[in-house]
């Protein structure tokens, strides 16, 4: 056979389309050419695969060699084809007979000894070759993050005789190595009780934690934003196994190291109020995922929000309400998921405290507005912490423990799931219609305080869903006025600016 097809996966995004790597030997002057739309990095497989294939003990045919990468309009990039193309060239030249080669998928790049090197994104490729039902001979150094994935049958490899032997039947390789079972540890040492008094805030907190809302702290400095904030995530209940791949799988995409030992912990990004639009959404010429992403199923913390540029903040309205940013090129679009629970933080005047009296209203309105109106207003929960007096800092009651208010927590989000197979905050409006059904009397209710309030029809949706969220925490079937008032309550920065308006 001169001839040889072998199955590999490409990186793009998240997803890992099918790469059919052809490879042909015919007669001619000796040569090595590589077609199919490929980036510098993979033309170079020529002196990888050459290298590694003869410092194997293999031999390299003395032929015209082509190798095409199907399909011609994918881009390709990477080392990750170097392993399927040196066993193209060997079942071509029948140096491997494998009559069932077509069950298999091959990711590696090979070093010049022969070794394979691990490669990046490795979870999309494996996902997606258990959908199509093949095995898959992956590096070694990616093994145990592709042993998260259930039930796909896959082939650990140190070098390119490995994978030779295997096929010959002559050294077969163990099938699904088992590693031993990670069991999720805490290792944040963060934990509520370090945060002193500000029990309306931490009220709050376990509000946002068990419907998944989108939280705003208003306050001065010192006053524990930060810290509230950065135990959110030891509130959270641990991601499922479905969860956990789809966000490891945007970390296998930058090549970030998985921990296995608390891959199920939800990760917090706190980007700097610096970033761009690039950083946090995703993007540059090879689309990356960026910090909205990376906080996918888990926490992205915007501290000082109105020193953020207000474009970089306006780009987070879109991927806020659909869970998934798009990343838009000449040649292709790309998306990724992000589906994060937003925390931001800001002072309530460029002074620090709106009633110091050293800015006037009309400096605080302008400070504020830098935040627009829009992004605001996807905002679910908005509470104003207020300075701790002597007496509360100084205070040695115990404080209440995240394993204490994660139990409750958990708890109500096992109700939702129950209920609805979604937390509170990502139900659509027909959603909401069912599970969030209002009384007449809480109707007339929300309808006076929605015109008194001024609120526009999200909030007023929104409104509903955190009343949902602190029903189920208080094991309710019905929401009652209580709940209602207790979610209108939670609206401080329109109350500031209404203040301030009035001056």
């Amino acid at each position: 056979m001169s001839l040889a097809r072998i199955f590999s996966r490409a990186q793009v995004g998240v997803q890992a389309p099918e790469v059919i790597v052809e490879v042909h030997l015919s007669n001619g002057l000796p040569a090595f050419h590589i077609v199919g739309l490929p980036e510098a990095s993979v033309k170079e497989a020529k002196d990888r695969v050459r290298s590694a294939l003869e410092n194997s003990q293999f031999g390299f045919p003395d032929q015209r060699i082509t190798v095409n990468l199907a399909p011609a309009d994918l881009p390709k990039d990477g080392g990750r084809f170097d392993l399927a193309i040196a066993i193209g060239i060997l079942v071509a030249s029948q140096q491997i007979t494998c009559p069932d080669i077509y069950r298999y998928e091959f990711y590696g790049e090979l070093a010049l000894n022969g070794e394979v090197r691990a490669v990046s994104a490795i979870l999309p490729s494996v996902l997606a070759a258990k959908k199509q039902g093949r095995c898959c001979f992956l590096p070694v150094a990616n093994d145990g993050l592709a042993s998260l994935v259930s039930n796909v049958a896959r082939k650990a490899v140190h070098s390119i005789q490995d994978v030779w032997g295997d096929l010959l039947n002559q050294q077969p390789l163990p099938l699904n190595i088992e590693y031993p079972e990670q069991i999720p540890v805490r290792h944040n040492l963060l934990d509520l009780n370090d945060v002193k008094g500000q029990p309306g805030a931490k009220r709050v907190l376990e509000i946002a934690a068990a419907g998944g809302h989108n939280l705003l702290f208003l306050g001065p400095p010192g006053t524990g934003k930060s810290m509230l904030a950065q135990r959110m995530p030891t509130i959270m209940p641990a991601m499922s196994d479905e969860e956990a791949i789809a966000t490891a799988a945007l970390y296998s995409i930058i090549g970030h190291r998985v921990d296995l030992s608390n891959w199920r912990e939800r990760p917090f990004r706190n980007p700097h109020h610096t970033c761009s639009a690039v950083a946090l959404v995703g993007g540059s010429s090879n689309p990356k995922p960026g910090e909205i992403s990376l906080a996918h199923n888990g926490v992205l913390f915007l501290d000082e929000l109105p020193e953020f540029e207000r474009k970089v903040l306006d780009s987070l309205r879109e991927p806020m309400e659909t869970g998934v940013v798009t990343i838009s090129r000449a040649a292709r679009q790309m998306q990724f998921p992000s589906q994060f629970q937003l925390i931001a933080a800001l002072n309530p005047s460029p002074t620090g405290c709106h009633t110091d009296k050293r800015a006037t209203p009309d400096q605080v309105m302008r400070y504020l507005s830098r935040v627009s109106g829009p992004f605001i207003d996807r905002i679910d929960l908005q509470i104003e912490l207020p300075r701790l007096s002597s007496v509360e800092l100084q205070s040695t009651t115990a404080e209440e423990t995240s394993a204490e208010v994660r139990a409750r927590v958990e708890a109500a989000y096992a109700i939702q799931l129950k209920r609805q197979g979604k937390v509170n905050a990502r139900l659509n409006n027909k959603e909401m219609n069912q599970h969030c059904e209002l009384a007449s009397a809480e109707l007339q209710f929300l309808a006076k305080a929605s015109e008194k309030l001024a609120l526009s029809p999200r909030s007023y949706h929104r409104v509903i869903k955190v009343a949902r969220t602190i029903s189920d925490l208080k094991g309710q079937t019905n929401i009652t006025l209580s709940e209602l008032k207790e979610a209108l309550n939670y609206r401080a920065f329109e109350r500031l600016l209404a203040q301030l308006s009035q001056y």
